[in-house]
């Protein structure tokens, strides 16, 4: 289920972006995109507490057994943390510790994936063969970037126990290229979109 999650969302994405920007996208602003999933047969609103981990992990994919976990640097994020707590509290949840017996567990993690784009310019094979004295060959070009993905999950902490897979009561996958540097009013603007698109967390 999990596979046919992520092939859709990357369905969703490349539609999404080929739709709006047909002419290409002016700011790496314009790739941003936040698609949000949830069990519609799960009651949000009995629900009222929710823990969270102080860190956010990082997957790279290359985790051995016994290797310990990396983090996002501890100022991205707690600034990431502080608006997902401001979200939350704004849709009538209240934060708690795990210990306490949470209604909910409020699961992020964040990973980066790069992209490369090979291709040829293949006039130069037709040019070529129009005029086979003339040695043209097709140049190449290639070009990469670097998108960084935001993974919000909600789970049921009795389901966490001895359960490898536990159900996703709501998915935020928050997806866009990366800048240079940590870009807070951008990854606001993101984590925002995915509570508005999300009306049926609110809980008051």
């Amino acid at each position: 289920m999990g596979n046919k999650f992520f092939s859709l969302v990357t369905i969703i994405g490349s539609l999404f972006l080929w739709g709006c920007y047909p002419n290409g996208p002016t700011t790496t602003d314009d790739l941003d995109v936040v698609i949000t999933h949830h069990n519609p047969n799960y009651d949000f609103v009995a629900m009222g507490t929710y823990a969270i981990p102080d860190k956010i992990v990082k997957i790279t994919g290359n985790l051995q057994e016994g290797d310990l976990p990396e983090y996002l640097p501890t100022a991205n994020s707690s600034s990431i943390l502080s608006r997902i707590d401001a979200n939350m509290e704004a849709l009538g949840w209240t934060r708690v510790a795990l210990s306490a017996s949470p209604d909910v567990f409020l699961a992020p993690a964040a990973w980066e994936t790069t992209t490369i784009n090979y291709y040829y310019d293949y006039w130069y094979w037709w040019w070529g063969g129009y005029y086979p004295s003339y040695p043209y060959y097709p140049p190449s070009y290639s070009s990469s970037y670097i998108t960084g993905t935001l993974l919000l999950t909600i789970m049921d902490p009795d389901e966490l126990d001895g359960n490898d897979y536990p159900i996703q009561q709501w998915t935020g996958v928050l997806n866009g290229i990366l800048n240079e540097k940590f870009d807070a009013a951008r990854i606001n603007k993101l984590i925002d979109q995915a509570f508005s698109q999300s009306p049926y967390l609110k809980t008051n």
